[in-house]
């Protein structure tokens, strides 16, 4: 389909069909465009985030991530203390913490260490 033929359909003028490609290419082409131009082509636009891994997977590592993080202190606090726990002691505190917080699904999951 030329241009002007894209024009036609969208109801725009052929520079402004050349202006939308350039903003696809350059990565600026508005939700707006694209839904327009969908339209005009018999398509259905589809917008989505796609996760790199599992959702699962995602949760439970920063769930691990976290649960280690405010272990710390206390470890430190304890070590100090000669109360220090067994290390695979340790290891299953966190794993409990960590399953807790995973199954919480709070949003405090995603906020900053």
């Amino acid at each position: 389909m030329t241009t002007r033929q894209l024009a036609r359909r969208i109801g725009v003028s052929q520079s402004r069909v050349v202006e939308i490609e350039k903003a696809e290419v350059g990565g600026s082409i508005t939700l707006d465009s694209l839904e327009r131009a969908a339209r005009a082509l018999n398509c259905k636009l589809v917008y989505a985030l796609v996760p790199q891994q599992p959702l699962e997977q995602m949760v439970s590592e920063r769930a691990t991530a976290l649960a280690i993080s405010s272990g710390k202190a206390t470890r430190h606090t304890m070590a100090l203390e000669d109360q220090a726990v067994d290390a695979e002691d340790e290891r299953e505190q966190f794993r409990r913490l960590a399953k807790q917080m995973a199954q919480e699904s709070s949003s405090r999951l995603w906020e900053p260490e």
